[in-house]
């Protein structure tokens, strides 16, 4: 007798008229926003020798710790950059329709161990006509008060079409602002007490290569909360809001032909931080037995759809 070997899958898709979206499990990532008419890819593809994310999910911290850990009722604990849901094979489907997925991780004895919170984290995907929903809830179910940030990194494809260069790209703001970035100390990936101006009463943010050198533009004080990709050869690519992230951060390897727009819910920590975890800037408290819910969308123009 032959023993049928049962498949695992690693990647699930979502489909309407309009969009195709795939996510891989690992993460519960973003992996693909394709036109369903011509099959158009808005996603960055992931190539390892330049960046081999593509959206991960970053919780229950954004960005790096100092020293790579941090304090909590006097006991010293470690994360990785960006927390453990982005590299995790634990997330579990607990709901999927035709127009949505939702996965979800839970605390466990392994977690407890560099994060002492009981907690159940779920990651939703909801594709309506040109739009995709991302939406995360934290639940606690602890009986003590959690922490957490929480935030998305999506890299989109520049160019996206052929004959177009990195340089025909720019972001374009909900409103004119007039931000300097907070920049990060490339040898630890901290936030440093140096800023640099970038918006000097404009929306409009050019794209180039080297805007990148000295790692991500991050952003505290926007009014914006909306950015659109916009080509000067094919106009408006799509748009990212984010009503409920108060920092942003824009990004991408040097050599990468994409760019990350990132709303996020908490930051890095910065150089004179003092690790209690509790006073880390950008860190949201939720109460026992609470739950929180936010929401960013991924907004592709419908003339690159019809």
């Amino acid at each position: 007798m032959s023993i049928i070997p049962i498949l695992k899958i690693t990647m699930y898709t979502l489909q309407n008229k309009l969009l195709k979206i795939a996510i891989n499990k690992t993460g519960a990532e973003l992996s693909k926003i394709t036109s369903v008419k011509d099959n158009t890819d808005f996603m960055w593809d992931g190539n390892p020798d330049v960046w081999s994310g593509i959206a991960p999910n970053l919780f229950p911290i954004i960005g790096a710790l100092k020293n790579n850990t941090y304090t909590f009722d006097n006991n010293e604990y470690s994360l990785p950059k960006h927390g453990f849901v982005r590299h995790s094979n634990d997330l579990e489907i607990t709901e999927q329709t035709e127009n949505s997925i939702t996965f979800k991780l839970t605390y466990n004895d392994e977690l407890l161990k560099i994060y002492p919170f009981k907690f159940e984290f779920f990651i939703s995907y909801i594709l309506t006509e040109n739009t995709l929903e991302i939406k995360h809830t934290v639940n606690n179910i602890d009986d003590k008060s959690l922490y957490f940030s929480l935030g998305g990194h999506p890299a989109f494809k520049c160019p996206v079409f052929e004959n177009e260069t990195y340089e025909d790209y720019f972001l374009e703001f909900e409103h004119v602002e007039n931000s300097k970035t907070h920049c990060i100390n490339m040898e630890n990936g901290l936030i440093s007490s140096k800023t640099e101006p970038v918006f000097n009463n404009t929306d409009m943010l050019p794209l180039k290569h080297d805007l990148f050198n000295d790692d991500a533009l991050v952003f505290k004080d926007l009014k914006s909360r909306r950015v659109s990709l916009k080509s000067k050869l094919n106009g408006e690519i799509l748009n990212v809001s984010y009503p409920n992230f108060p920092y942003l951060g824009i990004w991408a390897k040097p050599s990468g032909d994409y760019v990350c727009i990132e709303p996020w819910l908490g930051i890095a920590d910065s150089e004179n931080t003092n690790q209690d975890f509790m006073t880390k800037e950008g860190i949201l408290k939720l109460d026992s037995k609470q739950s929180f819910t936010a929401s960013y969308h991924i907004a592709i123009a419908k003339a690159h759809l019809e």
